[in-house]
């Protein structure tokens, strides 16, 4: 009898959750070579046929991050800068899910691969994209699955990027860990692998740990001549606009970001290592790029950094790259930037922010005595909310406080209300904040006044009022100017 033994899969399973590949183990004799392949029953070919892939309603991103955080190897679903995220699905069962976000900002083989210059790739990065996670949801691993929605999702990536930030993609790169994957989805999909990473990440600006974890690196064209379109010298005129638009400068002379960093000194600095970059160095560019309109994400305040000039990167106390020939003033990256994002005591901040602002437009005038609380929903931040107050005739903001998640905003204004500057100021919100404790805060605890409306669908709200105002009238006449009453 022929000697049968078990070989390494040719997929492991941890690939069929990236890839989609169907894993199982094939008994070979001796000498031969590992040339099957998995064998599609009629079922299978008629899910495939019918498979479509679509971009993620706002209403599915609690399923999508769930499924990913519980099924994905990283156990995240926090993406980077510009994303999209896609449902595969089959007669409305979801099948797989990919997310697409802003590109690594340097890989020594893509920009070799690419051919482009240094200022070529700071200008038209942006044009590169990420598949940042791709997984085929438990119990789907159907054979040819994940090539097949792979080609769907890349037939539509560049359409769908250019209706929502205005510009497409050339080129589409991804990492893959070779102790998971193999990889073999990218590579039936046409993509090209151009090697591993040098197996290490970022601790901080210039310094880099080894995890002994290179990941394989791989690349497609999403257009024919991409690459000879991202390293030409002239753009297309379709994509000439956006990439070739000038980068905002920074407004503030020398001398104002050099008084800028002085307000921001009493901010405690949880760095335990001697910084390259003074805190309030960072939050003074940080608050000149919000000026200029700048997005604010950690690779946008990198950027916006690097344009300074000399005088500006030194007037902030920039250090010298003293490796360079010419000792140039080194700029603080995204790394920086996000640790500060990350770490700031936003009280801290707020407070800090709240005395250069009145150093810059001076005390708040007493007669600007109306302040109106509200919620917004921040831009591109994945659903955080924050409550903000404001002074409603001369637009001068006093404070702001997150909305704690799974919470609403009342909680937040509350806590806002209590450390805001209303002494004396009437108050007034939308119909949610109609709540006895925020009056009891604006009048008792902070002697300020309020003014809130009654919805309809308030009832059990309108019916009090209405009783006590019938009742109780006096208790709604405030005082006027003279001491009469004046009636709401």
């Amino acid at each position: 009898m022929a000697d049968f033994r078990v070989a390494k899969p040719l997929v492991g399973q941890g690939d069929a959750r990236k890839n989609g590949t169907f894993a199982r183990t094939f008994f070979i004799l001796p000498g031969m070579k590992r040339t099957a392949r998995p064998i599609l029953t009629d079922e299978d070919q008629h899910l495939l046929d019918g498979v479509t892939v679509r971009l993620l309603a706002p209403e599915e991103r609690q399923r999508f991050d769930q499924l990913l955080v519980a099924q994905h190897y990283l156990h995240s679903a926090t993406l980077v800068g510009e994303q999209l995220r896609y449902v595969a699905e089959f007669q409305g069962q979801w099948l797989a899910l990919l997310a697409w976000n802003a590109a690594a900002f340097n890989l020594k083989a893509r920009e070799t691969w690419i051919g482009w210059s240094a200022p070529q790739k700071k200008r038209r990065l942006p044009l590169v994209v990420n598949n940042s996670r791709f997984l085929i949801l438990e119990d789907h691993h159907v054979p040819n699955l994940a090539s097949r929605v792979m080609k769907l999702c890349l037939q539509r990536l560049a359409p769908d990027w250019s209706d929502r930030y205005g510009h497409a993609v050339l080129v589409a790169e991804s990492f893959v860990d070779p102790q998971q994957f193999l990889g073999t989805c990218y590579k039936a999909s046409g993509w090209t692998w151009l090697g591993h990473t040098q197996g290490h990440r970022r601790a901080r600006q210039d310094f880099y740990v080894r995890h002994e974890r290179p990941k394989q690196l791989w690349v497609r064209e999403l257009c024919p001549g991409a690459r000879t379109v991202l390293r030409g010298r002239n753009l297309p005129a379709a994509l000439r606009d956006w990439p070739t638009a000038p980068a905002p400068e920074c407004l503030q002379s020398p001398e104002e970001l050099r008084s800028m960093t002085q307000f921001f000194a009493g901010i405690s600095d949880w760095r335990q290592r001697k910084p390259d970059f003074p805190l309030p160095s960072l939050v003074a560019v940080s608050l000149g790029a919000m000026l200029c309109g700048v997005c604010l994400g950690q690779r946008d305040l990198a950027a916006f950094a690097a344009d300074l000039t000399v005088a500006q990167m030194a007037a902030l106390g920039f250090p010298r790259d003293w490796s360079s020939r010419r000792r140039r003033y080194r700029a603080p990256g995204e790394t920086s930037f996000f640790r500060l994002l990350t770490h700031v005591s936003p009280h801290q901040l707020e407070a800090a922010l709240l005395a250069w602002q009145d150093h810059v437009l001076g005390r708040r005038d007493p007669a600007d005595h109306l302040v109106a609380v509200d919620g917004k929903e921040l831009l591109n931040s994945q659903g955080l909310e924050i409550v903000s107050a404001y002074a409603v005739q001369s637009g001068r903001w006093l404070g702001s406080q997150p909305v704690a998640e799974g919470a609403n905003e009342i909680p937040a204004a509350q806590e806002l209300l209590r450390r805001a500057p209303i002494e004396g100021s009437l108050v007034t919100a939308d119909a949610l904040h109609t709540q006895t404790e925020t009056a009891r805060i604006i009048v008792q605890e902070r002697g300020a006044d309020y003014l809130f409306p009654v919805k309809g669908n308030q009832k059990g709200v309108a019916d009090t009022v209405r009783a006590l105002h019938q009742n109780l009238a006096h208790a709604f006449s405030p005082s006027g100017p003279g001491g009469e009453r004046s009636d709401l």
